[in-house]
């Protein structure tokens, strides 16, 4: 209600002195500056609109666009491809260079261009994802022939090195394609981790 409402809902018999003090009383009265205070409508558009540029995000980090089919440091068919992301465990790279880990998918690249090689690599490391697949056989072959040679093998390592969920990687043994070949440790999903969490917590003392 504004002050000309006060005013007006005073009674009409009051008289003129009873208006003159009233409006005396009031004197110097301003307006108070107002404060936005956000309402519960405000607050859930700020939150979606930083839930949305958080998905934004993390799409852009994932987005195919940083597998490039561009610059690549080119590889010797018979180079050693090992890497490892910080905070990985020696422990759990040394089962994975030799092969410890249960491989619970493959793909197998050989005779693709780079550009069918890219969109198979993506698709099959979203579907891992998904599946919470963690340890996998990616085969590129050594690239003997190709023009550079190596070509596909370069790539697809360094590629792989972009993943954010790659956490590891080693050429393969022998048995399952030596150099032609790698190992791949990805990410535990959200359910592995919960998973994991409860078998510590059940062998607790």
């Amino acid at each position: 209600m504004t002050f000309a409402d006060l005013l007006a809902a005073r009674p009409a018999a009051r008289d003129a002195d009873d208006l003159a003090l009233f409006q005396a009383e009031l004197g110097d009265v301003r307006p108070l500056r107002q404060d936005h205070i956000p309402s519960v409508r405000d607050s859930g558009d700020a939150e979606a609109q930083k839930a949305r540029r958080a998905a934004a995000q993390q799409e852009s980090d994932l987005d195919p666009d940083f597998m490039s089919l561009e610059a690549v440091t080119l590889l010797d068919p018979h180079d050693l491809v090992s890497f490892r992301r910080p905070g990985v465990q020696e422990g759990v790279f040394r089962k994975l260079r030799l092969g410890e880990y249960e491989l619970q998918a493959s793909l197998d690249l050989q005779g693709q261009s780079l550009r069918q090689a890219k969109t198979l690599l993506l698709e099959f490391l979203r579907e891992c994802q998904r599946c919470e697949i963690r340890t996998v056989l990616i085969r590129h072959g050594k690239g003997l022939q190709s023009n550079p040679p190596a070509l596909l093998k370069s790539y697809v390592s360094q590629w792989l090195q972009l993943w954010p969920d790659v956490l590891a990687l080693h050429s393969a043994r022998h048995q399952d394609g030596g150099g032609s070949a790698l190992y791949v440790l990805l990410r535990k999903g959200q359910q592995q981790k919960i998973d994991t969490r409860e078998r510590i917590w059940r062998h607790l003392p």
